[in-house]
C-alpha cells in the first residue's frame, strides 16, 4: 500500500488536550469486521462484547518522566533534553533527542535542577540525536530518583499545553508497572479497577505483556511505497503465563483481545511455527500495515491515531483498510476525540 492512502485532515480541535473526566466513560466505538456495523457506545460498555474465557492483553509499560529542562555551561542558553532510553546504567549512558540541537555540541556539558544533575554531551546520532553521561556519584537508586524528580511527564507536542500535575496519574495506565515507555499505551488509559472488576466477574482473563514504547512508534513516515519504511526497535517481553493463558483461549476458540497496538506488535512478534503464542524477549521492529495476516488476535482497543502514521496502518491491517478509513470519516462527524488523550475503538 501507499502512504498517501492514509491521508485525511484531522481538524485541530478533535485533537483531546485533556483526558476524560472518568477513564471508563471515554466514548467507544465499535467496528464488527463481519457486518461493516459501526455502533456508538461509552468505554465501559466494552464488558458486552467478551465472554467466559475470552483473553484481553494489555501493555504493563510505565512511562517515566522522560522530559528534562535544564541549562547549557558558560552560556546558560535553556535546553530541553528529552531521554529516549539507557544505553549503559552503569555509566548513566542515555541516548537522548535535544532542543535547540543545533546549540547543543559534543564536548558541553548540561545542568539540570539548581546543578542536582549534570551531563556531558559525547556523541552525535541523529540531527536531534545525542548521546550523553550523566555524572553522577550517588546510588543507582538516587539517580532514578534524581530523575523522578526532576522530569516532566511526556506529553506528546501536539497536546499543545503546559504539563499539569494531574497528566502524572492520567498519562499512565492503572497497571503499569515496567518502568521504561516515553510515551503511554494509549488504549490502555481507559481502563478502571471497576471496570478490570466486572470484567473478571464475568469470566474474562486479563493479562500483560510488556513493550517499551520508543519515540520510532510515532516517527513519521516518510516513504510512499510502505514496504520500504524501518520501525524504530522497541524492547519487550511476552511471558510464560501470557502464553499459556492466550494458546488455551486459542485452542477453545475464545477472544483473545490486543489492547493496544503496541500490544498486538509484541503478541505478533512472537508467534510460534504452528500459530501458538510463544515465550519471548528482545527486540522488535516489526512494522504492520494491510495487508498483514494476524496470527493470535481476533479483537482489538486502539485509539484514533494520526493520519499517515504506523498506529492507523496497523488499525487499517486489522479491521480492513475500507471499514477503518471509513469509520476515521464518521469519527470526525461525530467529534469523536483523538489521538492519547482521545477516545478508543473496539474492532471486533
Amino acid at each position: 500500500m501507499k502512504l498517501s492512502e492514509f491521508k485525511f485532515d484531522l481538524p485541530t480541535g478533535l485533537v483531546a488536550l485533556y483526558p476524560a473526566e472518568n477513564r471508563d466513560e471515554s466514548r467507544l466505538m465499535v467496528l464488527h469486521r463481519d457486518s461493516g456495523e459501526i455502533e456508538h457506545k461509552v468505554f465501559k460498555d466494552i464488558v458486552n462484547y467478551f465472554d467466559e474465557g475470552d483473553v484481553m492483553v494489555s501493555n504493563d509499560t510505565m512511562v517515566f518522566p522522560a522530559r528534562l529542562y535544564g541549562n547549557k555551561e558558560k552560556t546558560g542558553a535553556k535546553i530541553e533534553v528529552f531521554l529516549l532510553r539507557e544505553l549503559n546504567e552503569e555509566m548513566h549512558l542515555w541516548d537522548v533527542l535535544v532542543d535547540p540541537a543545533r546549540k547543543i555540541r559534543v564536548g558541553n556539558k548540561l545542568y539540570f535542577g539548581d546543578g542536582d544533575l549534570v551531563a556531558e554531551v559525547i556523541d552525535n546520532t541523529t540531527s536531534r540525536g545525542r548521546t550523553i553521561r550523566f555524572l553522577f556519584d550517588g546510588t543507582d537508586e538516587e539517580f532514578y530518583k534524581t530523575i523522578e524528580n526532576l522530569g516532566e511527564t511526556p506529553l506528546p507536542k501536539y497536546i499543545k499545553r503546559d504539563t499539569e500535575p494531574e497528566d502524572k496519574d492520567r498519562f499512565q495506565t492503572i497497571y503499569a508497572k515496567n518502568k521504561g515507555a516515553v510515551a503511554a499505551p494509549t488504549a490502555g488509559l481507559h481502563f478502571t479497577r471497576q471496570l478490570l472488576k466486572r470484567l473478571e466477574i464475568k469470566g474474562v482473563e486479563m493479562d500483560h505483556i510488556t513493550l517499551h514504547i520508543g519515540l520510532g512508534t510515532f516517527r513519521p513516515v516518510d516513504v510512499e511505497d510502505l514496504t520500504k519504511h524501518k520501525m524504530d526497535s522497541e524492547n519487550f517481553n511476552v511471558g510464560d503465563h501470557t502464553v499459556e493463558k492466550v494458546n488455551l483461549a486459542l485452542d477453545s476458540k475464545k477472544k483473545v483481545c490486543a489492547v493496544g497496538t503496541t500490544t498486538m506488535r509484541a503478541l505478533e512478534s512472537s508467534v510460534s511455527a504452528n500459530n501458538r503464542l510463544k515465550p519471548r524477549t528482545g527486540w522488535t521492529d516489526k512494522f504492520i500495515f494491510p495487508q498483514y495476516d494476524f496470527k493470535i488476535c481476533s479483537a482489538m482497543v486502539t485509539n484514533f491515531h494520526m493520519p499517515e502514521s504506523t498506529l492507523l496502518m496497523m488499525a487499517a491491517a486489522f479491521g480492513g483498510y475500507e471499514l477503518v478509513m471509513e469509520a476515521y470519516q464518521v469519527a470526525m462527524k461525530e467529534k469523536y476525540r483523538f489521538l492519547t488523550y482521545g477516545d478508543a475503538m473496539l474492532i471486533v
